[in-house]
């Protein structure tokens, strides 16, 4: 039963198989069973690189299953298609289109079980391209809201240096209305005397001043650092929303990507063994000699080739006699008196009726 479905893999003629030795017929199941087992590895390959994309694995089943079906048919005719010829160089052109077609396949096939092979290889690869991928949108984001950032905490900046300054111009008149009061400085007089109260009251004023400008500018410097911390949330929330665009950044192009950023011989190793598995029936059927399968099917092919010669001879015959036969059975007529007095009298009707029709219509136009 398994040897029969192999068979049936292989895409060769069951009358003919079947009237073959043994050992013949193992041949070909073996080819049967290349050609099948490369179809159910197009499947996992086809439906791995598949959930990757839909992350659903009904959907990438189904369309797998129907990738496998498909490297089926196209392996399944490339290998019943080829026929052993007297001539290699004709066989080897014959194969040439096949064998680009498998190299083809095999590169399709290979590369989602590479991905898959190299899983956590890969996953270190997206790791690194990632975290690069935050530095630079975080940085890129910050660049966003910079000017604003910056003058916002300038205008903070400013604010409170007007109270510093503030606060040295008190401090300096307090100074002096001390030195003052103390005979150091000044007057060098001590006591408290009018160029004291003076100085005292322009110290006392300052200090007004300096009260009612840190009221002033805590109230601005409140609303400046509140709207520092909505830049900032407004910075957060920017970044956390682009988070998940990095973090899904694992589809199957950044995994192809990825991979080709790994060392190279591995991967061109697990292709090789696709292609030789690929080509091997192709390569088989090249190398063999001729066998008594490729004989009877020869044989088969000439006996259809000689019975369309002969119908098509026979054709050629019988449509030659035909038309002399016509020839003469014309010649015979063209002289026969009956029939040409009444093609005469025919031809007069028509006539007639010619020349009446042309006087109606000369009367018409009148």
């Amino acid at each position: 039963m398994l040897k029969r479905f192999f068979l049936l893999c292989s895409g060769v003629d069951s009358n003919i198989v079947n009237s073959c030795s043994n050992g013949e017929q193992n041949k070909y199941a073996g080819i049967g069973a290349t050609v099948f087992f490369t179809a159910v590895m197009a499947f996992i390959a086809s439906s791995y690189a598949l959930f990757t994309v839909f992350n659903n694995p009904y959907i990438a089943m189904g369309f797998g299953l129907v990738w496998g079906f498909l490297i089926f048919n196209l392996d399944r005719f490339i290998v019943s298609t080829i026929k052993k010829r007297d001539s290699f160089l004709d066989e080897f052109i014959q194969a040439t289109p096949r064998i680009a077609l498998a190299i083809v396949i095999a590169i399709v096939i290979s590369k989602p079980l590479e991905i898959k092979i190299f899983e956590k290889e890969i996953a270190v690869v997206l790791l690194k391209e990632k975290n690069e991928m935050v530095m630079a949108n975080k940085k890129q984001v910050t660049n966003y809201f910079q000017s604003d950032v910056d003058k916002n905490k300038a205008e903070i900046d400013s604010l409170k240096s007007d109270i510093t300054k503030k606060e040295k111009e008190v401090n300096d008149l307090y100074s002096v209305f001390i030195t003052e009061a103390e005979g150091t400085k000044g007057t060098m007089k001590l006591g408290k005397g009018p160029v004291y109260k003076e100085k005292r009251e322009k110290h006392d004023m300052a200090l007004k001043q300096l009260d009612s400008l840190k009221a002033m500018n805590a109230v601005k410097i409140k609303d400046k650092e509140a709207k520092a911390k909505t830049l900032q949330a407004d910075l957060d929330k920017k970044v956390a929303e682009t988070q998940p665009i990095i973090d899904g950044f694992d589809g199957l192009m950044a995994r192809i990507n990825a991979l080709g950023k790994l060392p190279q011989l591995p991967s061109l190793f697990i292709m090789l063994l696709f292609l030789a598995i690929e080509t091997s029936p192709i390569i088989a059927k090249l190398l063999s000699p001729k066998s008594e399968f490729d004989f009877k099917q020869e044989d088969a092919e000439m006996g259809i080739k000689n019975v369309l010669s002969q119908n098509r001879y026979q054709s050629e015959l019988q449509r030659k006699t035909d038309a002399e036969i016509y020839d003469k059975v014309y010649a015979d007529i063209k002289d026969d008196k009956e029939l040409y007095n009444y093609k005469r009298k025919g031809a007069l009707e028509l006539l007639k009726l010619q020349a009446d029709g042309f006087v109606e219509k000369q009367k018409k136009s009148m």
